[in-house]
């Protein structure tokens, strides 16, 4: 019974240590399909071995990989393995089959509910919350199975506290597996783009110094020759043209200065209301052109050190952002809610434009990508850049059609 206790063991961590070794690193679109055939591989194997008791019964552990697809990926995830899981089930037959399609079919009708709430939980919620699903799913499947005795004997309770146990422990350990991936992923995407904000800030304050200054001269005598009478309106029409891409040139060196480190004198010790006050003020007639309405909520009371040109130009840019995404639907609301949670503080930038997909909101933040079709990047990127150097983290909430919000969260110090 051990050795086969382990072997199903083995079974469940299959679609674990091979996404781990192969796949952990490699963004695929195909990564989701994969782990979806694996999981099924892993509750056909669990169900083609069961667990054998002295006592003559016998279970498996089909419903933990059943479990947490459910969770993970939701009706389309589950669909496959519901399908899978009851061919199988019947085609191996027995007193058994009516229960496994009744507690399958609970399954994939209920757990894909709390799928979008799943997401939003931390690890240790998401641990609880698969360990809770397990235990309820089991306790309903051993009721199911009391119904096939006429009395309950006390080797009955004996097979259904083991199979409760091994359930519980077995999906406890391979949740604990998953969540530790998932943060390593997060982690290392985090130093990442950590280390890709510093080079961008090192280098953008060097090279931008440099060009400014030749800039400044070549526009300053450009504009003396504007003014001269001996110059043909031909000539003069190129020197404005001349001008116009010069501004343009200072502005785009602008951008990349802003993404230098903190400035001394602009250092405040403060709790955001002064920032997010001008900034809302600031944006306010520029969503009136566009028919938004603008809320704004404050009841943050932490404070942390910041720079407060940098801070002001972020939250500039992820109102301009979220303004322009509701250019399509002719209107909307931007929420501005400025909070506070467990020694964080929490800015919340709510949207109801165009959205995006899970594949652009992982692009947030890298040089040179943009969601507009004249964007450069840079916006997203002096975002994420000015955020990095508070110690904060940003999280992004979208849907295509409906709406994005930019979750801000920055430590009290």
């Amino acid at each position: 019974m051990f050795e086969t206790l382990l072997l199903n063991f083995l079974f469940l961590l299959i679609p674990v240590l091979i996404f781990l070794i192969f796949f952990e690193n490699r963004s695929h679109s195909y990564n989701k399909a994969l782990l979806i055939i694996l999981s099924a591989v892993a509750m056909v194997l669990c169900l083609a071995t069961p667990i054998k008791m002295n006592l003559g019964f016998q279970f498996d552990l089909r419903y933990i990989p059943f479990i947490i697809v459910a969770l993970y990926g939701g009706y389309k995830g589950v669909f496959p393995l519901y399908i899978v899981l009851n061919l199988y089930r019947f085609y191996i037959g027995g007193e058994g089959t009516f229960n496994s399609f009744v507690t399958s079919t609970a399954v994939f009708l209920l757990v894909p509910l709390l799928t979008k709430k799943f997401h939003k939980y931390n690890s240790k919620k998401r641990i609880i919350c698969a360990v809770s699903v397990t235990l309820i799913n089991m306790i309903t499947y051993i009721v199911l199975l009391s119904t096939y005795f006429k009395t309950l004997t006390s080797e009955f309770w004996y097979l259904a506290l083991h199979a409760l146990i091994t359930h519980v422990v077995m999906i406890f350990i391979i949740m604990l597996l998953i969540e530790q991936i998932i943060a390593n992923y997060k982690n290392r995407e985090r130093f990442l783009q950590s280390e890709r904000l510093n080079v961008v800030s090192e280098l953008s304050a060097s090279v931008s110094h440099e060009i400014r200054n030749p800039l400044t001269v070549t526009s300053g005598f450009l504009q003396l020759l504007n003014k001269s009478t001996t110059i043909s309106p031909e000539e003069k029409r190129y020197v404005e043209l001349s001008l116009q891409e010069l501004k343009r040139a200072e502005q785009i060196v602008s951008d990349y200065l802003s993404f230098a480190k903190p400035q001394s004198e602009n250092m405040v010790y403060s709790n955001f209301l002064t920032e997010t006050e001008y900034t809302k003020n600031l944006i306010i007639p520029y969503a009136t052109m566009y028919q938004v309405d603008v809320t704004f909520n404050f009841k943050n009371s932490l404070n942390t050190t910041y720079d407060r040109n940098q801070i002001q130009q972020c939250l500039i840019n992820l109102y301009k952002n979220g303004i322009e995404a509701m250019k399509e639907h002719h209107g909307g609301t931007l929420s501005i809610d400025i909070g506070e949670q467990k020694q964080h503080i929490i800015i919340k930038i709510s949207d109801t434009g165009v959205g995006m997909t899970k594949e652009e909101i992982t692009r947030l933040g890298k040089p040179y990508f943009s969601t507009k079709e004249e964007g450069t990047g840079l916006g997203m990127l002096m975002v994420y850049s000015s955020i990095n150097k508070v110690r904060g983290t940003i999280d992004v909430e979208s849907e295509k059609g409906k709406g994005t919000t930019f979750i801000i969260s920055i430590p009290s110090t």
